[in-house]
């Protein structure tokens, strides 16, 4: 394990010390969007679409003008007078901000009502008369191609069918022929359904322009403030809004996820009615609104994995249609290379790998949330598990030995992936022994052989993958152009205290805690006395923000290398201070000594005062530094869960007996908010595979959009997750870190899917999609009996 280089008292990385933000937290002193409170603030609540496709005839908004307290009713026509009535995405199209002739998807956004009380405000929303056209969705990914399919998007130019764009990377030829010569080819169809995030917290702004200054306060659920203010002011620098008077300000936020990246049409809305009122505008999600209107994943993979007869994995091809609503709000890749399958082909070595992917519009809302890695190695993972899987069933071989057989080996690292990418280092043998014998693989094997003679159902799934994580190195990761660095700035005071500053933006993670304890261990200052701050575009560093683990392998980075610049800034300090040469002077943590006098000395405290007091003659003085970290290559964190199952013939009941889960993230920061980001990533990783999926009707109605019909697991549908790790560190990252955050749920998964496969198989079912649930697994049980 990571050796600590400091003393508890100083917290640097390796040590579980107790997070620095718990405690407001704890006593309810978080400060979260909904608590901002502005003088003359006014509520703003959205009317929204019953239907999910239909023209627009009329919006009467006398009615709800006439309510005492409504202010104005906003539809699309008055922000077309602005052209603020359409938005771009993140990365690739452009989004309605509020319609003007026809609705897209069901509960998009018609018009929005501001009033003096939100209740207020819901009740002119309640009261605008909206007269609809109903027309026949389309609903069906596969139907969307289809010649005769209605054009969703004819605002696009060329646009000509529903197809948004296709790509590909790899060697179809040289896989496609791989796949032919192949001793054994296993194939299927994999769904990964449309999920939610479902955030303690919505989405929320506070906007208030003052007409004076001619400034724009923004407070905003988001994590990528930096991003969206350049966004924004894209969009409405025609009107005035250009960047340097937009101050954006994240405060806490409740859980983000991915879900809290993109700009919405509710903040555009908001922002456009306090610019044109003058007074602060507030906007919050309702449950409802928030669970119907932000969605990840939704793909359907066609899938081949070919081998010879004793189970080497020859290639791998993928064919991929993407749903992503009426709006590809995702990370298309042909602009964001790590989009779909892109990078990650496993933890195997194997020569050929191909995968396309297509992605269409349908009459759903928006898809393409990052959630928790989604759209990047989610959906790959789960496909080459469950097809390594398929392999192991088909040749008789035990999925734990096939896939030692087949893994990278530790030697053979960095290692050049069949799709273009370098993988920085990994032990994925040590790692999945590790989590064997944790669960007690043998003995697991044994106790299924005996109840499968007793016609009892049990499983045991693996799954072993290589995360990505880390976006991005300039030459590859972008948002509308801006490359994905970023930033850490540290002012160390006279008194040795630190204040630092990043371009992140933390929604849960500790930032506070972890970002200190860098730090403390590159300058020897108690994590203690290092104060930390995001989230405000007027005083952090320019970043890209919190997603897709990056805080630690890019700011994280960044803070690391500040560091080490102040330490070179404190050694010429310390040379003076001790009237010596530089090249006499030695760094240890936390003081500068004399080379073979240790006893001359002086601490990084004695130097940050000399920067302000006793600096040498011409050099600048304080002491603060600022890096940009462009990371050189993505960090591979990977692992190794193992997943034990009892499935119920009478009711098709799922028993996840154990679960446990080694992760390699490289060198670890903090033990305990490791493992409470794995934990919290095991619960998000069960609840697609078992509970979470959206489910429309025909007609694009969303039939579980509360919480009493979306299943979210709690506590109590939770296993004990065990977990562990083994560690290799990053060699390019300067801290040997990786990230951990999204690791869980890439990996939990696949493996409960081949749990309760396993479990199922000797009836003859092979394959199911997630979610899992009782009553899915009861029909396959009928249906298997049908054929017998």
């Amino acid at each position: 394990m990571f050796s600590c280089k400091t003393t508890p008292e100083v917290g640097g990385m390796g040590h579980s010390v107790k997070r620095k933000e718990d405690a407001r937290f704890l006593h309810g002193k978080g400060n979260y969007t909904d608590d901002v409170k502005l003088p003359g603030m006014l509520h703003m609540v959205i009317v929204r679409s019953p239907y999910a496709y239909a023209k627009i005839l009329s919006i009467n908004k006398e009615k709800a003008l006439a309510i005492d307290g409504v202010l104005a009713v906003i539809t699309g026509e008055d922000l077309a007078q602005y052209n603020l009535h359409w938005m771009p995405t993140l990365l690739s199209d452009s989004q309605m901000v509020l319609p003007t002739d026809t609705v897209m998807h069901q509960s998009q956004e018609v018009c929005a009502v501001i009033a003096t009380d939100r209740y207020i405000a819901v009740d002119g929303a309640e009261a605008v008369d909206v007269q609809y056209e109903p027309m026949k969705a389309l609903v069906d990914p596969f139907k969307a191609l289809d010649e005769d399919a209605p054009l969703l998007r004819p605002d696009k130019e060329g646009q000509k069918d529903n197809h948004i764009y296709h790509w590909e990377r790899g060697e179809r030829e040289k896989t496609d022929a791989a796949i032919a010569a192949a001793d054994v080819v296993v194939k299927e169809r994999i769904h990964l359904p449309r999920i939610h995030v479902a955030s303690i917290e919505t989405c929320g702004v506070v906007a208030s322009y003052d007409k004076d200054t001619e400034k724009m306060l923004i407070y905003l659920t988001s994590q990528a403030p930096h991003a969206i203010r350049t966004i924004l002011a894209l969009v409405a620098g025609h009107v005035g809004l250009s960047e340097e008077k937009i101050r954006i300000i994240a405060p806490d936020i409740g859980g983000g996820f991915g879900g809290k990246v993109p700009v919405y049409p509710g903040y555009v809305i908001a922002i456009a009615a306090s610019f044109l009122i003058g007074k602060p505008v507030k906007w919050i999600e309702d449950r409802s609104e928030n669970l119907v209107n932000g969605f990840a994943r939704d793909y359907h993979m066609d899938c081949e994995l070919a081998a010879t007869k004793d189970g080497k994995i020859q290639a791998f091809k993928v064919s991929t249609l993407a749903d992503h609503g009426y709006t590809d709000s995702s990370a298309n890749p042909s602009k964001y290379p790590t989009g779909m399958f892109s990078i990650c082909t496993g933890s195997y070595d194997y020569e050929h790998a191909f995968a396309e992917l297509d992605a269409v519009y349908t009459n759903k809302a928006p898809g393409g949330v990052a959630y928790r890695c989604s759209f990047r190695v989610t959906e790959a993972v789960h496909a080459i598990e469950r097809m390594v899987d398929m392999l192991a069933a088909k040749i008789g071989k035990d999925p734990a030995l096939l896939r030692m057989e087949n893994f990278i080996k530790k030697e053979d690292f960095p290692y050049a992936s069949p799709l273009g990418w370098s993988y920085d280092s990994g032990d994925y043998k040590a790692t999945l022994e590790k989590a064997m014998e944790m669960v007690g693989y043998a003995d697991y094997k044994k106790e299924q052989a005996e109840k499968r003679a007793q016609g009892k159902l049990m499983g045991i799934g693996i799954c072993t993958f290589t995360e990505v994580v880390g976006a991005g190195p300039s030459k590859d990761f972008d948002i509308l152009g801006i490359k994905m660095f970023d930033s850490a700035e540290i002012r160390v005071h006279p008194t040795g205290k630190v204040l630092a500053r990043f371009g992140t933006k933390s929604q849960g993670q500790g930032h506070e805690t972890t970002y200190a304890q860098i730090l403390a261990e590159e300058l020897g200052i108690p994590y203690t006395d290092i104060e930390i701050d995001e989230g405000d575009t007027d005083t952090a560093p320019y970043g890209l923000g919190t997603y897709a683990s990056r805080s630690t392998p890019t700011a994280g980075a960044a803070a690391a290398i500040a560091s080490r610049k102040l330490r070179d800034k404190g050694k010429k300090i310390a040379a003076h201070l001790l009237e010596v040469s530089e090249e006499d002077i030695e760094w240890e943590v936390g003081k500068y000594f004399v080379k073979g006098a240790p006893e001359k000395s002086k601490t990084i405290q004695d130097v940050a005062f000399a920067a302000y007091t006793n600096f040498p003659q011409g050099m600048e003085p304080g002491f603060e530094e600022t890096h940009y970290y462009d990371p050189p290559n993505l960090t591979f964190p990977n692992g190794a869960y193992i997943c034990v199952v009892e499935v119920d013939e009478e009711t098709g009941a799922i028993d996840v007996k154990r679960f446990v889960a080694i992760d390699d993230c490289g060198n670890i920061i903090n033990p305990m908010i490791v493992e409470g980001q794995v934990h919290g990533g095991l619960t998000q990783g069960i609840a697609p595979a078992m509970y979470e999926g959206i489910v429309y009707d025909d007609e694009g109605n969303v039939l579980n959009g509360t919480l009493m019909d979306y299943l979210v697991p709690t506590a109590v549908e939770s296993p004990h997750w065990e977990t562990g790790h083994t560690i290799t560190p990053s060699p390019h990252h300067p801290l040997g870190a990786k990230g951990v955050a999204e690791s869980p749920t890439v990996g939990a998964p696949p493996a409960i899917a081949n749990a309760i496969i396993d479990a199922l198989y000797p009836l003859g079912i092979k394959h199911l999609d997630i979610p899992i649930t009782p009553d899915k697994v009861w029909d396959a049980i009928q249906a298997a009996k049908a054929k017998v």
